[in-house]
């Protein structure tokens, strides 16, 4: 599956794009508010990768990000529908440090939210990041998504726990927002 937005390419994850994923987690810049660390080597992301594509298209749709016009790498998004029984769907990504600032996270957070409202017909799409990450809280607010509250030490970063922030776009909220661009 490949979805497409004015600057980028999302294409399903496959068990090739086990070095650039590997690369990208192990970037100490991009693992500052990630859950899962740094990985030890190779396997470790090589067993991430496996658990995404055992996933792939049920209850998760994980995609490598790349610019439309060179095909360069600029991350993953995933958007998984664990709570089926109830149309909720949760977002994340992780975007190379080489396309921070070039407003990639909002583009593709944007085109992830519009495929679950309108092709996986969900009710409600939430997000999270940890309070000091405020480039990730900035493209969940350009996305449309309302901070509905503050976790506290919620989440697991490199041997501490840290407060997180709770995002959330319900499906009327998404189709509003569109009527109001046509």
């Amino acid at each position: 599956m490949n979805l497409h937005t004015e600057h980028l390419s999302l294409r399903t994850i496959t068990l090739a794009d086990l070095n650039i994923v590997h690369d990208l987690h192990s970037l100490p810049e991009t693992d500052q508010y990630n859950t899962l660390g740094i990985p030890e080597n190779v396997e470790t992301t090589h067993n991430i990768v496996n658990a995404w594509l055992q996933n792939q298209n049920g209850p998760s749709h994980t995609f490598i990000i790349e610019e439309r016009d060179n095909g360069a790498f600029v991350g993953i998004i995933s958007l998984s529908n664990s709570q089926n029984k109830w149309q909720r769907g949760e977002i994340w990504y992780k975007l190379h440090k080489d396309h921070w600032c070039k407003g990639y996270g909002t583009e593709v957070v944007k085109e992830i939210i519009r495929f679950g409202f309108e092709n996986l017909k969900m009710h409600r799409i939430e997000a999270g990041c940890a309070v000091d990450n405020l480039a990730s809280a900035r493209v969940m607010e350009k996305s449309g998504m309302q901070r509905e509250g503050r976790k506290r030490k919620v989440l697991p970063i490199r041997g501490e726990w840290h407060d997180g922030f709770s995002y959330a776009i319900l499906e009327e909220d998404y189709y509003k927002s569109i009527e109001i661009k046509d």
